[in-house]
């Protein structure tokens, strides 16, 4: 469960405890969307363009349901290729989820153990390089480039918050930052909506977010039977922002603004 930051020794300003104020923001939070099936993924919009939010996004090619006019596919497809570049356009932030959304389970003698969640090879254990997992982060990189035209920062999630020392020393190697949450940050939308209501995760994150925390939320789950959003994001930005806090990317937080182009 991602109930906590991923790795236990990381700073509590790596994990947002520590604001980065500024006269525009002075007590920031930031809000991260991960990739998810993108039923949501139009009004999760519709509420950041009402509310003035800029948000950062870790992008995996994960698989969607329909929406709208566009069938059912994947996060990065051409369907969506118009969508990523409007919101690059807007001004938000975006990093790499690792293209076939690989959950690390192990450190091997010659890399990784992971499990692919995502793309042709659904379910089965791999066993990756170094070199293979640099080349899984920077596949979206490349397509986020090709579809917007711009290039993407050298920021990355992995899949489910789940590194080790040794998988964290491999991406920096290849010029990589990974990025965790805030424990308070943690949003909720992946849990049971029988067991975690909208008004109880809302309550929670109104109640213990604090500036510099790092948010976590995504573009849809598909084990969430009532949708976390946009029905909890709205009130939540309301609420927060009542309490005096503001919204900012990544590229204005004091460890992740300076990261540069993702590697090509």
């Amino acid at each position: 469960m991602r109930l906590i930051c991923a790795i236990a020794t990381l700073t509590a300003t790596l994990c947002g405890a520590t604001a980065f104020a500024n006269e525009a923001c002075p007590k920031p939070v930031y809000l991260t969307i991960d990739t998810g099936h993108m039923g949501v993924a139009p009004l999760i919009i519709d509420v950041l363009k009402r509310q003035h939010v800029k948000a950062t996004f870790f992008l995996a090619n994960e698989r969607t349901q329909a929406v709208g006019d566009k069938p059912a596919g994947t996060t990065l497809d051409d369907q969506w290729a118009l969508w990523w570049k409007a919101l690059a356009a807007d001004g938000h932030d975006f990093g790499s989820h690792t293209w076939d959304h690989l959950i690390w389970r192990a450190d091997e003698p010659k890399g990784f153990l992971l499990q692919a969640t995502a793309g042709p090879q659904t379910g089965q254990k791999l066993h990756l390089s170094p070199a293979d997992y640099c080349a899984e982060l920077a596949k979206p990189a490349r397509r986020f480039e090709l579809m917007t035209g711009r290039p993407m920062r050298a920021l990355f999630r992995a899949p489910g918050g789940k590194t080790s020392p040794a998988l964290l020393k491999a991406a920096k190697a290849c010029g990589w930052q990974h990025v965790p949450w805030a424990a308070a940050g943690f949003l909720g939308d992946e849990l049971s909506s029988d067991r975690y209501p909208n008004r109880v995760l809302l309550d929670r994150a109104l109640r213990d977010v604090r500036s510099g925390d790092i948010l976590l939320m995504h573009l849809g789950i598909w084990s969430r039977q009532d949708r976390w959003a946009p029905a909890v994001l709205e009130p939540l930005i309301t609420g927060l922002k009542a309490k005096g806090l503001c919204f900012a990317t990544l590229r204005d937080h004091p460890v992740y603004a300076q990261v540069g182009t993702a590697p090509r």
